[in-house]
């Protein structure tokens, strides 16, 4: 794989950060107070433990507001339980099941491949001098550590294509 790397951007959101990791990375997300979205989606999908686990992990976190911006009525639809396979796809596209930090990132654009179990399994990290997106998400803060990876926020709910 090709390394690329993150600059260091907004830790100052996560009490987590630049402090001993002593949480995990859903732990790490609550006490963040801005995923509430993602973890009541990560808990209807049944990853939450997953999350909760050994790791290493890396996941790219999109914010409560990224996904309010989806189309009205996309997140509900995701959590009806006829809808969980869904769910799991879309989640499981956002985690990647290695540790990712920002000095692994360079210039240009490296395909990494997520959890996500069948299809579309590739993100797209580009890093330009304007920054780094993740299949188009703007990462908003970078290189949040837990005890089990790292977190990467992002302004978008990125959507696999199948």
């Amino acid at each position: 794989m090709r390394r690329i790397a993150f600059g260091l951007i907004g830790t100052a959101m996560f009490a987590t950060a630049g402090s001993a990791m002593a949480a995990n990375i859903v732990q790490t997300a609550e006490q963040a107070g801005s995923f509430t979205t993602l973890l009541a989606a990560a808990q209807a999908a049944g990853l939450a433990d997953a999350l909760s686990g050994p790791g290493p992990l890396t996941v790219f976190a999109p914010t409560d507001e990224a996904f309010a911006a989806l189309p009205e009525g996309t997140v509900e639809n995701l959590l009806k339980p006829e809808n969980k396979d869904q769910l799991v796809a879309v989640l499981s596209y956002h985690v990647v099941g290695s540790q990712i930090t920002s000095d692994m990132i360079a210039e240009g654009t490296t395909e990494v491949e997520t959890l996500k179990a069948s299809g579309d399994r590739a993100i797209m990290v580009t890093r330009t001098a304007a920054g780094v997106t993740v299949d188009g998400a703007t990462v908003v803060s970078a290189d949040i550590r837990a005890d089990n990876g790292v977190i990467h926020v992002i302004d978008k709910v990125i959507l696999p294509s199948d």
